[in-house]
């Protein structure tokens, strides 16, 4: 027989506890009723069928009393309140957990998924934890993306074509290396990589590389010693939580061949692996002889047993090799190099069988990141890094030039070598609190850092050839050699260079205690400020001295942001930063920027820097437009008088810097600023060196990169760089070289053929402007030159 069910508009009636008549509603005497009334339906319809069924009845519910609550004991209440801590850290994880990605495997995290060419937060997301919107200070940040669309696959290229980023050449107390100025001041030691400091100062490739992040401005409270002008981080890329296999072939003119694989494996939920790697065997355009060789891997690996614990590791080496280009002579009576006065821009001054460059670099790095509850993050870094420099160059110095006909002009071949080697091991350790006070949400971070950097630099002597007889002077200079048309350049020597034996040597110990605060008012009102203390210590030696240098100081930064709209910030920003006497660490000179062992010791520069700006977030907020005015001044600067170094010189630089990243349409993408500036000695004891303007800057610079998306997959896109000319000098003595200024155009073209591959036709300098990268300072100078036009097709696959 089947069971009785009640009617359907009775049941909800039934839903209710007919033990808690206030909450129901109902007495237990309606109860009865209704019972009743069911029990005789039933009852009828089943004598109709079975007449033997006895009668139902049902009693009214007793009403009992409810038993005494007990107090629960104190284990049970903290048992209770860890579950519901529990309960609340995962709806937590859960709320802010991201929805799964529908861009592509190798996005890159800190970028707009819609807008690439939009970065919206910086790697250190403790130090700077809001978005650049709301960060007041001036930070350009190119995403893998931009590298790409530029083509810039070394780190040079990018001083190469950023406004407001100029490259500086080495001297003979420097390496000849990657060397940029930011703002105006030399910034060749302030390059990071994942946040700690690299001090080599090396020739670096992009393959490995996610973004690029160039701090503008003082950022000691940030970043340590040094940093006046700004500083550049590289980001490199980690493994991720999607897996991807990336491969990238380019073919171009000069005999250019270049492949590169990017991998990444999830090995298990919480493993995952990625890996890649690059070879490259290519010429210079425009340049003869000249040869840029490279090959290089990665490998990092991300673990995350719990959500609260996160173990990164990632290790790169690069290994850099060619001939070394030192540029042409420059013609100080034309005030030019001497390639605008009819020498062949191709002429190269080197020895095919003596010359040679290599760059090295192996580091690894370990992070560690626990997270004991949701407001607090403790991180533990620690970094080890090897790299070598070591070169046989050919510099083309004292022209000639008494007759106008430069088939007549002669030189000097000059010898410059080095041999540098960098060790490095660094530590940081960083907790970070969110915290509310009242309506205001805050981020703060407290760290340690301490480091060793050990640096090694020598010379090699045998630089002479008997072919040449007492022509070359004991260092390998060879003079009264043609400049149109050097004869020696296939000379087979012998050469027999070897190691001097008594390198120089820097051993750097450094440590710093740092506090950092970001306050929240509403989205409205945001503060920002840090202070940073740095102890170090640098030894300098060579067999025979030694010097060193003890020095502690303060800095710090204070920052105010008003948000009138979510789309929009002003504000206003000072900071400070310093640096030590012999921070240049590839310097052997103390004019160049050396703690020679034995020589003079001077103290700090110091440097502070304000800055005024605004940032908005426009067409549906895919676009960053950033404008700032900034002036930054050094005091206690360092200047040679007479033959003596000394101190209490004082510069002064401002301007104005305005960017632009991101989409102004679907189709439409554009990155790219505009920097103008105004430099001057305001102290110097030189009195003819006041009120000049200061040497390596570039005062005006713009660049512009944009590409336009049309239907079927297509691409059309292009890059416009200007700089003004560029003084060369000592210390801001202006001694009338100068290298001119110049417009360079790239373009390309993109077809992407379906999902998984794209062809792109990409064209570098596409007038084949002759222009220059850098002005050796010195009374014999000489300039590097620009890579000519190049044509490259790059063939993509992404699965």
């Amino acid at each position: 027989m089947g069971q009785v069910v009640a009617p359907k508009s009775l049941r909800s009636v039934a839903a209710f506890n007919p033990l808690d008549e206030k909450s129901a509603g109902i007495s237990g005497k309606k109860v009865s009723a209704v019972a009743s009334l069911i029990a005789a339906s039933v009852s009828s319809g089943a004598e109709a069928q079975q007449s033997n069924l006895p009668p139902v009845t049902v009693d009214a519910p007793v009403q009992r009393p409810r038993p005494t609550a007990s107090r629960p004991s104190p284990e049970q209440v903290r048992a209770r309140n860890a579950l519901r801590r529990a309960a609340q850290r995962q709806q937590a994880q859960q709320q802010a957990a991201p929805t799964t990605p529908t861009g592509p495997a190798d996005a890159n995290p800190y970028a707009d998924p819609a807008a690439p060419y939009k970065v919206d937060r910086v790697q250190a997301s403790g130090k700077f934890p809001e978005p650049l919107l709301n960060t007041p200070k001036t930070i350009t940040v190119l995403s893998k993306e931009i590298l790409e669309d530029k083509n810039a696959t070394t780190l040079k290229e990018i001083g190469r074509s950023t406004a407001g980023v100029t490259l500086g050449s080495g001297e003979g107390g420097n390496a000849f290396g990657d060397r940029f100025f930011i703002r105006g001041f030399d910034a060749r030691n302030d390059v990071f990589i994942d946040g700690i400091r690299d001090p080599a100062v090396s020739i670096r490739e992009n393959f490995f590389t996610e973004q690029l992040e160039i701090l503008r401005g003082p950022a000691s409270s940030y970043a340590g010693r040094g940093t006046a002008g700004g500083a550049i981080n590289i980001v490199t890329k980690q493994a991720t939580d999607r897996n991807f296999q990336n491969a990238e072939t380019t073919f171009g003119t000069d005999m250019t061949k270049r492949v590169t694989l990017d991998v990444n494996q999830v090995i298990d939920p919480t493993f995952s692996v990625r890996t890649g790697g690059l070879f490259q065997d290519a010429n210079v355009a425009g340049r003869n002889f000249v040869t840029d060789n490279r090959w290089g891997t990665f490998i990092s690996t991300k673990y995350a047993p719990t959500n609260d614990i996160k173990i990164t590791t990632n290790y790169v080496h690069t290994n850099l090799s060619g001939y070394p280009d030192f540029g042409v002579p420059y013609y100080k009576q034309g005030n030019v190099p001497v390639t605008e006065a009819g020498v062949p821009r191709g002429t190269w001054y080197g020895f095919l069988n003596r010359d040679f460059q290599t760059a090295r670099q192996d580091f690894g790095t370990l992070t560690g990141e626990y997270k004991p509850t949701d407001n607090i993050t403790l991180t533990s870094r620690t970094r080890m890094e090897q790299s070598t420099l070591e070169y046989i160059g050919t510099l083309p110095q004292s022209p000639i030039t008494t007759n106008p006909d430069p088939t007549t002009w002669k030189f000097t071949a000059s010898a410059q070598s080095r041999n540098q080697w960098v060790d490095v091991i660094a530590n940081q350790e960083d907790a970070t609190f969110k915290f509310d006070t009242g309506p205001v949400r805050h981020t703060a971070v407290t760290g340690l850092e301490v480091s060793n950097e050990r640096v090694g630099i020598g010379r090699y002597n045998g630089l002479a050839s008997e072919a040449f007889g007492a022509g070359f002077n004991s260092n390998g200079a060879l003079p009264n050699q043609s400049i149109y048309a050097p004869g020696y350049t296939y000379s087979p020597g012998p050469f027999n260079p070897v190691l001097t034996g008594d390198p120089t040597r820097y051993n750097v110990d450094s440590r710093a205690f740092y506090v950092l605060d970001t306050a929240n008012w509403e989205d409205t009102v945001i503060l920002n400020g840090g202070v940073r203390y740095d102890g170090y210590d640098l030894t300098s030696s060579t067999a025979a001295k030694s010097s060193r240098v003890t020095s502690d100081f303060v800095n710090y930064n204070a920052g105010i942001v008003y948000k009138p709209v979510p789309i929009g910030s002003l504000y206003a920003a000072y900071a400070t930063s310093t640096n030590p006497f012999g921070s240049e660490l590839d310097g052997t000179a103390a004019d160049y920027g050396g703690a020679v062992p034995g020589g003079v010791i001077l103290g700090p520069e110091r440097n502070k820097a304000a800055e005024v700006g605004t940032k908005w977030e426009l067409f549906d907020r895919h676009l960053l437009l950033t404008g700032a005015l900034f002036q930054t001044t050094k005091d206690n600067a360092r200047e040679t008088v007479g033959t003596t170094l000394t101190s209490g010189a004082a510069y002064r630089i401002q301007g104005i810097d305005i960017e632009a990243s991101g989409k102004i349409t679907d189709r439409w993408s554009i990155f790219g600023g505009i920097v103008l500036m105004d430099s001057k000695v305001t102290k110097s004891n030189i009195v003819g060196n006041v009120g000049l303007p200061l040497a390596n800057v570039a005062h005006q610079s713009f660049s512009l990169l944009t590409k336009y998306k049309f239907d079927r997959d297509w691409e059309v896109g292009g890059q416009a760089v200007f700089r003004s000319k560029v003084y060369g000098g000592t210390f801001g003595a202006n001694t009338g070289t100068l290298i001119p200024s110049y417009w360079r155009f790239d373009a390309f073209v993109e077809k992407k053929i379906d999902q998984h591959w794209t062809m792109k036709l990409y064209a570098q300098n596409l007038t084949n402007k002759l222009y220059y990268d850098t002005l050796y300072r010195s009374a014999a100078p000489f300039v590097a030159v620009a890579p000519g036009r190049a044509f490259y097709i790059v063939t993509s696959a992404k699965f």
